[in-house]
């Protein structure tokens, strides 16, 4: 396993995240454990998961898993949850104001079974609330020894910005990472969020790596999914997202890409999706997403994988949404060097 720093702090954590939504719902908590442990033996160091994940129940599970490790086990497990989405049936039991952030720190602390939280991250940008006040919050729950670290996710580009921006001139801390939906089908947010967060020293833990299943190559041309998939278990779901995505060229072309260079390796299509994602400008932790043990074992094989340049370039090129040449292309460098030019 490989390590890199979140973000701009000084803190390791495995280039491979356990993400936990499935715990607790879709894998049972003896199921979970096993999984936990798995990871863990792997060298892998970094566990995320969030309250509203399984109705708090992820949580849960994982702090009883921490609760009968071994000390060693416990002391170098990172974790990281998230707040913001409800927890209740108030109108106070959701958002980023100071309220509820506090009273939702202090329930992951308890559900956890951990006297700090290492990365404690809002789980999407709350329009109702000033930053500032979170913030303060979040800065104030660093002093008090509940959390290292603060992180970001689902914030687009100007989100990003003015949270920075905010925190430098308050003196506050800083957010250190952004989780953001990231893998080969959904590149969009290399326009504006990815820019913003390398230049700002924050680093990216992408979560649904693999697409929703779709680039483990489980699903084909003209084959709507059934059985036990995140797409088949909603038919009326399944057949929606199948459709929307089926419909689009690129995405057979990046599949195509993706089992070329899979058998070239000896490797699953997935273990190149997570190594291609993995290696990204300012990728800190790829979050994987697993139901099963086998799909755990099969994951963590990416974490060794390395793709030579040929085969990044390739896979970039299958991939490339193509969509917004301007302002982020060559047509948007034009046209400003002619607005210079003309003196307008």
């Amino acid at each position: 396993m490989r390590f890199k720093t979140l973000g701009s702090s000084g803190c390791s954590v495995s280039t491979l995240c356990l993400g936990t939504m499935t715990f607790g719902s879709e894998t049972d908590e003896e199921g979970s454990h096993t999984q936990l442990d798995r990871f863990v033996a792997a060298g892998g160091t970094f566990v995320d998961t969030a309250d509203v994940y399984s109705d708090t129940e992820s949580e849960t599970i994982i702090g009883r898993w921490l609760a009968t490790r071994p000390s060693d086990v416990r002391d170098q497990v990172v974790i990281a949850t998230k707040g913001r989405f409800p927890t209740g049936a108030g109108p106070n039991d959701l958002g980023l104001s100071r309220r509820h952030l506090t009273r939702a720190i202090d329930a992951s602390l308890h559900r956890l079974g951990v006297d700090a939280i290492d990365l404690y991250q809002v789980h999407a940008h709350d329009p109702f609330t000033p930053i500032e006040e979170t913030l303060r919050t979040l800065d104030d729950a660093i002093s008090a020894g509940k959390i290292h670290y603060a992180g970001l996710s689902n914030f687009t580009g100007w989100q990003v910005q003015r949270t920075v921006d905010v925190a430098a001139s308050n003196h506050l801390a800083a957010p250190v990472t952004l989780q953001p939906q990231y893998n080969l089908l959904v590149r969009e947010i290399e326009w504006e969020i990815v820019p913003a967060c390398i230049e700002n020293g924050l680093g990216l833990l992408p979560w649904s790596p693999l697409g929703g299943g779709w680039l483990t190559g489980k699903y084909h041309k003209d084959e709507r999914p059934t059985g036990a998939t995140r797409l088949g278990e909603n038919p009326d779901r399944g057949v929606e997202a199948y459709d929307r995505r089926s419909r689009q060229q690129r995405t057979w072309d990046v599949l195509d890409a993706l089992g070329g260079v899979a058998k070239a390796h000896g490797v699953s299509m997935a273990q190149v999706a997570l190594a291609w994602l993995r290696d990204r400008p300012g990728v800190t932790s790829v979050i994987l997403g697993c139901r099963t043990l086998e799909q755990l074992e099969d994951n963590l094989g990416a974490a060794e994988l390395d793709l030579d340049e040929s085969e990044i370039t390739a896979l970039d090129a299958a991939s490339d949404p193509g969509a917004a040449d301007y302002p982020y292309g060559i047509p948007g460098v034009q046209q400003r060097s002619r607005r210079v030019e003309g003196g307008r």
